[in-house]
């Protein structure tokens, strides 16, 4: 999601689009960082990492074949963006991975649609990975870190620059409130759904976490509120009890993730009736 700015992609090497077989020409695709481009026939986005594509993008292929094969579905039912490998079979080549481009697709940042979509896309992993994969433990990404501080599993490195009194803010608010079981999640959900020419939510650019499903919706509820124009009253819902136990670890994640560039007033003003129930639960 939007949190820091970053240099606009120049697209890929010419090894790159050799190895996906795909066409020199390549175009910027909007949305996002501004950093994947399609090529051909295929969305090529940088700064993949091998080692996580290599166990997830298989579970991502089997599951978009079965949703689109499964009898019965509607055409508004959910989909997948098929990841593709390059010729050699790998994932990622130098820091790019493929998937197939869905044309006619636009961008979703309906709120409704997106939380619909969470539910639905993490109850289908709930069952295609019903174990944790060996894989998620090797990260060391600052999304990870990140992520590992905001559930307490690391200790608490507050952010350079003018995040640091919202972290410790954060910080100081969670308890140990069960958040309910872990599983696979999709850790960046909102911006990254679609919508086909059917109505279809689209599901792209799947960031891989084990943690509870409350805490991967309040991450894209947080989101569509901070970035997508989603209504502030949408985190009310989220002011008190359980809830706000995870959008607390969910806003926390992200000033971390997003230091040194960080928003506060943003955070502030949507975070406002959470923050405002320190008294309840804090």
């Amino acid at each position: 999601m939007p949190g820091t700015s970053r240099p606009t992609c120049l697209g890929p090497p010419p090894e790159v689009l050799d190895l996906f077989a795909v066409p020199e020409t390549v175009e910027p695709l909007p949305g996002g960082q501004g950093r994947s481009v399609r090529a051909g026939d295929l969305v090529l986005s940088p700064d993949r990492d091998p080692e996580v594509l290599v166990w997830l993008n298989p579970v991502l292929a089997r599951l978009a074949v079965q949703l689109d094969e499964r009898p019965g579905r509607s055409l508004r039912d959910l989909r997948i963006a098929m990841p593709v490998p390059a010729r050699d079979g790998s994932w990622a080549v130098g820091g790019w991975g493929a998937s197939r481009y869905e044309p006619g697709t636009v961008a979703c940042d309906d709120l409704a649609v997106l939380s619909a979509t969470a539910h639905v896309l993490h109850a289908e992993l709930a069952v295609a990975v019903p174990d944790r994969p060996d894989g998620l433990s090797a990260r060391e990404d600052r999304w990870a870190r990140a992520e590992r501080q905001a559930f307490g599993e690391q200790p608490l490195i507050t952010p350079a620059g003018p995040g640091t009194d919202l972290a410790v803010r954060l910080h100081a608010a969670i308890d140990d409130t069960d958040l309910g079981p872990d599983q696979l999640v999709h850790a960046d959900l909102a911006g990254n759904v679609l919508l086909d020419a059917f109505g279809a939510p689209v599901v792209i650019d799947v960031a891989p976490s084990w943690r509870p499903v409350r805490w991967a919706e309040a991450v894209c509820v947080l989101d569509a509120v901070m970035w997508l124009g989603a209504p502030l009253g949408a985190l009310a819902a989220w002011a008190h009890g359980v809830p706000r136990q995870a959008i607390l670890r969910a806003a926390l994640f992200r000033v971390l993730a997003d230091a040194p560039d960080v928003d506060v007033a943003a955070y502030e003003r949507a975070l406002g009736p959470v923050l405002a129930d320190e008294s309840v639960d804090g």
